[in-house]
């Protein structure tokens, strides 16, 4: 059910404290962490504590948690001192996404190039 924590996944045992991860700011309603496989000097995941399995589910069905992501986003760039940066929802397995809770990607620190892959 969207939104329940769903036991098999990985974010949602971040947020529960089951699985450990480099905390960097966390809101009531939202965590952000740093990757584990870093693609720049800065990347950072922004999640919704709350289990949405896309970018596009959390859109639809819950459009306030996703802004919530969104200005996450833009206080992780801040914390890190971003003055660019990109922010990045895969949604899809033919987009990349490889973690069923929807999740932004906070990408900076080096130059960017686009298209982006």
């Amino acid at each position: 059910m969207p939104g329940e924590p769903q036991g098999d996944c990985l974010f949602c045992k971040i947020v529960e404290g089951h699985i450990p991860a480099t905390i960097i700011r966390e809101t009531d309603t939202t965590v952000a962490f740093r990757d584990i496989n870093p693609q720049a000097p800065t990347h950072v995941l922004v999640i919704p504590k709350a289990h949405y399995e896309t970018a596009a589910v959390l859109a639809a069905a819950a459009p306030e948690l996703a802004a919530d992501v969104l200005r996450e986003t833009q206080a992780v760039a801040d914390d890190e001192k971003l003055e660019s940066y990109r922010t990045v929802f895969n949604t899809g397995s033919g987009a990349g996404q490889t973690v069923w809770h929807a999740h932004a990607h906070v990408i900076g620190g080096r130059g960017l190039h686009w298209p982006p892959g």
